[in-house]
């Protein structure tokens, strides 16, 4: 600018009849150092000419300190974005691949959840059928006790019936109770250990008809030793149950522990799951906007590049 400011009035000075006179060494070149003589251009007809080349020169000048300016100005602001788009991008390339890590975590540790909710459900129903089986198994062990029980006490009864009869009668003609051979006949299996054939053959026939009870003492024993198989029999039932209810009590209170315990375990296993696929969505949706962000910061750092270097050549 300097340079074609100082040739432009050197060459117009002849032609308009201008004294120019240029005066210093200073780096920079204005108006004030190009000197017109002026009183000298009032009597020539061309003044106004010389006025408007003075002006125009002064615009010059003008001009190039603004220009100079604004291209300071874009050289600030390319250096500034230039770094900081780069900056930009070097964050969203390191979100980016810790998005990508995250995302390969989340996708393994809720396979690996799904896993172990899949097996806690297989555990909880195998605890589930199990104490299922051993409450049908107890039930039917309580119904064949009570049934049994039910038997053992009428027998009981009906012996007790049978020696107080007996008691009654003793030395008169008595008939012993059918009852009495019903039980015979019932529970030969039980009795067939404590009873000869011969005190069956007696029992019998003092069942089928009426006669002198001359063998009390004998039909005494023989039924006091019916009784006690019975009460014997009944009280070791009664055993049986109360082992066989105390044995499911322990079962069942096993069973239920694990079955909670298991349920405990898939509530906290299917919560996990639900925050490891929130997370999961999450990140695969800041991943996706990350890129996209990216992708921008790229189209502007390469178009503000091409841009600066055209800025630096004109």
């Amino acid at each position: 600018m300097r340079s074609a400011m100082i040739v432009a009035a050197m060459l117009l000075a002849p032609v308009l009849g201008v004294n120019v006179i240029i005066t210093g060494a200073s780096s920079e070149t204005t108006m004030d150092s190009i000197t017109f003589d002026e009183e000298g251009a009032k009597n020539r007809p061309v003044s106004k000419v010389i006025k408007l080349l003075h002006d125009m020169l002064k615009q010059m000048e003008k001009e190039g300190q603004e220009d100079e300016e604004a291209y300071d100005k874009m050289k600030c602001w390319c250096i500034t974005n230039d770094k900081e788009k780069s900056q930009s991008i070097a964050d969203a390339e390191a979100h980016v691949e810790d998005l990508t890590s995250k995302i390969e975590k989340y996708t393994s540790l809720s396979a690996q959840t799904s896993t172990e909710i899949s097996n806690l459900d297989s555990e909880k129903a195998a605890d589930m059928l199990a104490l299922d089986h051993a409450t049908a198994l107890r039930q039917k062990q309580l119904t064949e006790f009570n049934a049994e029980e039910k038997d053992m006490l009428q027998s009981v009864s009906s012996l007790t019936s049978a020696v107080t009869i007996l008691a009654k009668k003793k030395g008169a003609m008595v008939q012993m109770p059918r009852s009495v051979q019903n039980l015979m006949e019932k529970h030969q299996s039980l009795l067939s250990g404590i009873m000869t054939h011969s005190q069956r053959t007696a029992v019998t026939a003092l069942i089928q008809a009426p006669g002198y009870a001359k063998q009390g003492g004998e039909i005494f024993g023989i039924l006091g030793q019916m009784k006690e198989t019975f009460e014997t029999n009944l009280a070791t039932t009664q055993q049986e149950e109360s082992s066989n209810q105390k044995a499911y009590d322990e079962l069942k209170a096993a069973k239920e522990g694990e079955i909670q315990a298991g349920q405990d375990m898939l509530d906290e296993k299917t919560k996990l799951l639900a925050d490891t696929d929130e997370n999961n969505a999450q990140a695969a949706q800041d991943k996706v906007n990350t890129k996209k962000i990216l992708s921008s910061d790229k189209e502007f750092l390469a178009a503000l590049k091409e841009k600066c270097t055209l800025n630096d050549s004109e």
